[in-house]
């Protein structure tokens, strides 16, 4: 079951935007970061059920901030929300553990999309 979804984007629309895009009816709690290390430290302090990971940030990128959550918890769901969808930076974030990768500008029916098969990757585990 998901409940608390955390969203690290330096952008403050980006975070509205992808926020808007969750449905409202199923109770999420949402926090926010605006760089990597802040990303990590409130992953650490929260245990988000789905991370959303921004890739091009100021002081810690999202590469960087997976690599440090996954070393934390290798159990997390991370979900790369990036405009740099070349395959070595897709293929980089796959092999660091990243569940998936949506391509910006952001679909609703992909955040939801993502968000069931989360749902029943989490019932099967």
């Amino acid at each position: 079951m998901i409940k608390k979804i955390l969203i690290v984007d330096d952008s403050p629309i980006a975070r509205k935007m992808l926020k808007s895009c969750l449905p409202k009816d199923q109770g999420y709690e949402f926090t926010e970061a605006g760089d990597g290390r802040e990303g990590f430290e409130k992953y650490k302090d929260l245990k988000p059920d789905v991370t959303f990971m921004d890739l091009t940030m100021p002081v810690m990128t999202g590469y960087e901030a997976i690599e440090a959550i996954m070393n934390h918890d290798k159990n997390a769901v991370i979900i790369v929300v990036t405009a740099d969808v070349q395959m070595k930076a897709i293929k980089t974030v796959m092999e660091s553990g990243a569940y998936m990768v949506l391509k910006k500008p952001l679909k609703r029916e992909e955040i939801q999309s993502a968000l069931l098969k989360v749902k029943d990757t989490l019932q099967k585990a």
